[in-house]
């Protein structure tokens, strides 16, 4: 009889869709979009977060005694709060109070600990505080530091990258994604061009300081993660917060594709790239997480 899988071992190699509807308005251009909500918790994050526990238990870092403890928009802090429980690890998470209820309650039906931190701070205000406590006390936490864990875009550098290039039969030519921690742009895009140095990556970024995509850094605004890298990206593109509202929308009542709101505003900012693009071009996005987190927003209803 052949044995099941762990959780653990459920994470990564997610499809790659197609997205027929929104690539009509293309003209000898393929677009395309890793499906990351895959993962057994439904989003991206599930394969950075897996990749800094094992690290952690591997050097040591990582015991029994010690609780998980990182800053997170949300699907970090949900991936790290179900992976933590299936290895007995308690979990600590500083989020934004202003995160979905979704994700708070997925993040404690899984067992954690929930810190809200002030809204108006963002993601900034998070980081700010679970770097407090961890100085506090040291000996109680095993911080993996989503944001300067080098194992968080080598997971993607290792994993997500030669997903793409193997799914488009080596033919893929241009990587569009934002950044929150980076990475899974900086891992993906360095991977990717590893394979095939021809290979662009391009940058999407929200359009204001004060945007809606939930989850995504405007860069010039905020603090930037320890291994963020400027100039990997060959091109950058703003998408305001109501074009990504609208591909969100457009992607679940079109393409049956229910996600949220940073998975729209990749798949917006890829469909502006694929318009100006030559034909025989492949554009590659990242669809981060599940849009059932995202249910109680008002932007649905529009």
């Amino acid at each position: 009889m052949k044995s099941g899988k762990t959780v653990f071992e459920t994470v990564g190699g997610t499809p790659l869709l197609k997205l027929p509807a929104i690539s009509r308005e293309l003209d000898g251009v393929e677009l395309y979009a890793k499906a990351e909500y895959f993962n057994p918790t439904g989003s991206v994050k599930d394969r950075a977060a897996k990749a800094m526990i094992l690290d952690g238990i591997a050097r040591g870092a990582l015991t029994h005694d010690k609780t998980i403890i990182d800053a997170t928009s949300g699907n970090t802090g949900i991936a790290y709060a179900a992976l933590g429980a299936a290895l007995g690890y308690k979990v600590t998470l500083c989020l934004p109070a202003n995160a979905t209820e979704e994700r708070k309650k997925l993040m404690r039906l899984y067992g954690a600990e929930i810190i809200e931190t002030d809204p108006l701070e963002s993601s900034d205000g998070a980081y700010n505080e679970c770097r407090r406590l961890v100085a506090e006390h040291p000996d109680k936490y095993f911080y993996p530091d989503q944001y300067n864990n080098d194992a968080n875009w080598k997971a993607h550098f290792e994993g997500t990258a030669r997903e793409i290039w193997e799914q488009t039969d080596y033919h893929v030519t241009h990587f569009v994604a934002g950044t929150g921690t980076s990475g899974t742009f900086m891992g993906t895009s360095r991977g990717l061009k590893h394979l095939n140095p021809e290979i662009k990556s391009v940058l999407m970024q929200p359009d204001s300081p004060f945007h809606g995509l939930e989850g995504m850094k405007h860069m010039a605004s905020t603090i930037h993660p320890g291994f963020f890298d400027e100039s990997i990206a060959d091109l950058k593109l703003e998408v305001s917060t109501d074009e990504a509202y609208a591909m969100t929308r457009r992607l679940v009542r079109e393409e049956a594709v229910l996600v949220g709101i940073s998975s729209g505003a990749n798949v917006a900012a890829a469909l502006k790239l694929a318009k100006t693009l030559p034909k025989g071009s492949v554009v590659v996005t990242i669809l981060c997480d599940n849009g059932n987190r995202y249910l109680s927003g008002e932007f649905w209803e529009a």
